[in-house]
């Protein structure tokens, strides 16, 4: 039998801090070595405490529907079904340190995603792309393709981009994350964890939900206590690849009610 087909979908993001950007920061978590101070600073000041009809909202308009895709169907639930290995090809050894630091934190966030950083392309079904910013893009171009790439430049011109394969049973099974590495400390923090959590199935961008990296408008450089929610919820075994709207919707309750005990142990969140 031949394999299935393969759809691409893309998202991109300018990863832009402006001095009216909006944050939230996780915590406990504190801020890596490296990491600017502005993110110590934002740790201790996110929103902690949303409602049942807050986190549902925000999963439904990111984990369906895409800000850019090829071809296929977006109606449906993306997700990885098997193990996520990573490969980071290219940068300096500091900024591959930062991608292992990142990786582990999601790791550490998401109960049932199993992610880890390996040295073998070959074990890999993501890889991180770490370029400067004059080649981000000649890399668009070799991933794929000058047309492509100079679309992609002229509609959105990113600083960070993400994109994935999926199968016709809306299995992940392969994503590609490429992030600049010398446009600051924070904007590589920044794009490393949104371009990553998205490149893992919630890639649709929406501007209405205003506590969630997943919006152009906010920047943040953690993986920030809503968007857990929202990866739990995404990677609990009863939320399954290929899922409509109408099936996340009967399970959600029982799903988020079982979120809600994790994210709260983890982050030492109030009763």
């Amino acid at each position: 039998m031949p394999p299935p087909p393969h759809h691409h979908v893309f998202r991109f993001s300018l990863c832009l801090l402006t001095a009216f950007g909006l944050f939230a920061i996780a915590l406990p978590q504190p801020a890596h070595a490296g990491e600017p101070a502005i993110i110590a600073a934002h740790q201790r000041h996110q929103k902690r405490s949303f409602t049942d009809t807050q986190i549902i909202d925000g999963f439904l308009k990111t984990a369906f529907g895409a800000e850019y895709h090829l071809a296929g169907r977006v109606d449906r639930i993306r997700k990885y079904q098997t193990p996520v290995r990573i490969v980071i090809d290219g940068g300096t050894a500091q900024r591959k340190k930062q991608i292992g630091k990142v990786v582990a934190d999601i790791g550490r966030r998401v109960q049932h995603l199993n992610i880890a950083v390996v040295e073998n392309s070959a074990d890999a079904n993501v890889t991180v792309k770490l370029v400067r910013d004059r080649d981000l893009y000649p890399t668009l171009s070799a991933f794929y393709g000058e047309d492509r790439a100079n679309e992609i430049r002229t509609s959105l011109d990113p600083q960070c981009l993400s994109g994935f394969r999926k199968n016709d049973a809306f299995e992940i099974e392969r994503s590609d994350v490429i992030l600049t590495t010398d446009n600051g400390d924070f904007t590589f923090y920044d794009c490393a964890y949104e371009e990553m959590l998205q490149s893992l199935g919630p890639i649709n961008d929406t501007n209405s939900v205003p506590w969630t990296m997943f919006n152009d408008n906010v920047s943040m450089g953690f993986f920030d206590i809503y968007d857990q929610y929202l990866l739990n919820i995404l990677y609990d075994p009863r939320i399954k690849a290929g899922m409509t709207v109408q099936e996340v919707r009967k399970v959600l309750p029982q799903v988020l009610a079982d979120v809600r005990v994790w994210v709260a142990k983890l982050n030492d969140l109030a009763d």
